[in-house]
């Protein structure tokens, strides 16, 4: 398999979680704004959308989307048991979490990542981050170490890549002390700590 990435984005996700299933890939840094990998490949031809992350597969099929790839991934592993069982509630739950951290927390902070994105912009992105955040915090407030309860799954990997933005963009974590801690926790984890080195993030 081939995981095209680009550091720190949501493809950490993807990264980790095929380090948690002990997958045999090879990493491909792409970079975005110039539509090319590092070698300096047409990246479109690969994922016409222009994003990452993709997985290609050993079929030559490619996968986009996070959400979907990491379901995928799951799945092709279960006795790792990253993802309940198909038709299970706690499945519809996954999707749940993946949903909303796909169309509401990742796409609040894409301000942040805009070049064309004004200080009012920013400053508006902030405060619906925090908003998301703030349900976030309710969701984490019943002791839960997962979003799941005391099962890691990919959708606490997703999670956690995009609440680890806040690093990048100033938003203090201090605010929603069981956001802050459930992310200190995925960061504890071998996979995220190998996956964030190789990306040259830690």
């Amino acid at each position: 398999m081939k995981l095209y990435y680009k550091p720190g984005a949501c493809s950490l996700a993807s990264h980790i979680a095929l380090l948690e299933v002990k997958a045999e890939f090879e990493l491909i840094e792409v970079d975005t704004d110039l539509g090319q990998t590092k070698s300096g490949d047409d990246f479109r031809t690969i994922n016409p959308k222009g994003y990452v992350p993709a997985l290609e597969l050993e079929t030559g099929d490619i996968l986009t989307e996070g959400a979907s790839i990491l379901q995928y991934i799951a799945d092709q592993h279960p006795e790792r048991e990253l993802a309940p069982q198909s038709g299970s509630v706690a499945r519809a739950r996954l999707h749940e979490h993946l949903n909303y951290t796909a169309s509401e927390l990742h796409k609040a902070f894409g301000p942040f990542f805009s070049d064309g994105a004004t200080d009012e912009d920013k400053i508006k992105a902030g405060e619906n981050v925090a908003g998301k955040f703030d349900y976030l915090e309710a969701l984490l407030s019943d002791g839960r170490n997962y979003v799941l309860g005391n099962m890691f799954s990919v959708a606490d990997a997703y999670m956690f890549v995009v609440i680890n933005w806040s690093n990048f963009v100033g938003i203090d974590l201090q605010k929603w002390p069981n956001i802050d801690r459930f992310a200190a926790r995925i960061a504890s984890r071998e996979t995220a700590q190998t996956a964030m080195t190789t990306e040259g993030l830690i």
